[in-house]
């Protein structure tokens, strides 16, 4: 039987380069004591995702629409031994202690969404 790796998808905006944002990210793991096997890329929506269109018509179909939406950063998880909607969660809590972390400025609006795959088709993480 072949082990499972959950994925899920961040879109959000950030006014903060994709450097500090990489800094941040290791004490925001280390905050919410995320699994180490959990595996984050970050990308700016400029950058392609490493999932090719043809492969997920779906998923390049909200890439395109967070960029028209000026979602600056575009994440993919990966979480081995774990479901689609578990990663999401993981990925859920980065972005929410991000949020709380200097990246953001006391009163910023945050504008973001997780996006993961459920019975063939993707679902916002409520």
């Amino acid at each position: 039987m072949k082990n499972k790796t959950g994925r899920a998808y961040a879109f959000f905006d950030c006014r903060a380069s994709k450097e500090d944002i990489e800094k941040e990210l290791s004490s925001i793991r280390k905050c919410i004591k995320t699994p180490s096997a959990l595996e984050l890329s970050l990308m700016e929506s400029t950058e392609k995702p490493s999932v090719s269109p043809l492969r997920d018509s779906e998923l390049w179909a909200i890439v395109r629409t967070a960029k028209e939406a000026d979602l600056r950063y575009f994440m993919e998880a990966t979480y081995p031994n774990a479901t689609n909607h578990q990663t999401a969660d993981e990925v859920a809590s980065i972005l929410n202690q991000a949020y709380q972390s200097p990246l953001y400025q006391e009163g910023e609006q945050f504008r973001g969404e997780v996006v993961y795959k459920e019975r063939g088709r993707y679902v916002s993480r409520e």
